[in-house]
């Protein structure tokens, strides 16, 4: 019974996650890459267009995929990826908290880590790859024949 609680936990936390993302994702992508790029550069991110081409497709493409639950640890790694270029490059003088500090960020990029590899059941990655465990008497019989 609690699985089902889990699960759904799961996929609200995914959710919540994807969202955020996915709202600074649409910012850049308003923004043009160019534009993107051009703030990285001013951060000192290196690399800053392909940074801002991989910003943007691990923000709105990689949180479409991790709504859906898909591809979730390669999701989860990007938020994780993304998410320690923003706080070397722009929040860390900030401190932990108040304006401009770094605590939401580090919370994204480890819960976004975390449903990455904990996604749940609810999702694609389950549906297409998800272990189907062994049927109770199976494992009983199988500990029996020992």
């Amino acid at each position: 019974m609690f699985g089902r609680f889990k699960d759904v936990a799961l996929l609200l936390g995914r959710i919540g996650v994807a969202v955020v993302f996915l709202a600074h994702g649409l910012q850049k992508w308003n923004n043009g890459i160019g534009g993107t790029a051009k703030f990285f550069e001013m951060t000192g991110i290196p690399l800053p267009t392909a940074a801002a081409v991989f910003a943007m497709t691990v923000e709105i493409l990689g949180s479409v995929a991790f709504i859906a639950g898909f591809l979730m640890p390669l999701v989860g790694i990007g938020y994780v990826v993304i998410s320690v270029g923003a706080l070397l490059s722009v929040h860390i003088d900030n401190g932990l908290t108040g304006q401009g500090g770094y605590e939401l960020v580090l919370v994204l990029a480890l819960a976004g880590l975390a449903l990455g590899f904990n996604g749940g059941r609810l999702s694609l990655d389950h549906l297409l790859w998800g272990r189907r465990r062994p049927r109770r008497d199976t494992e009983v019989g199988e500990l029996q024949n020992a």
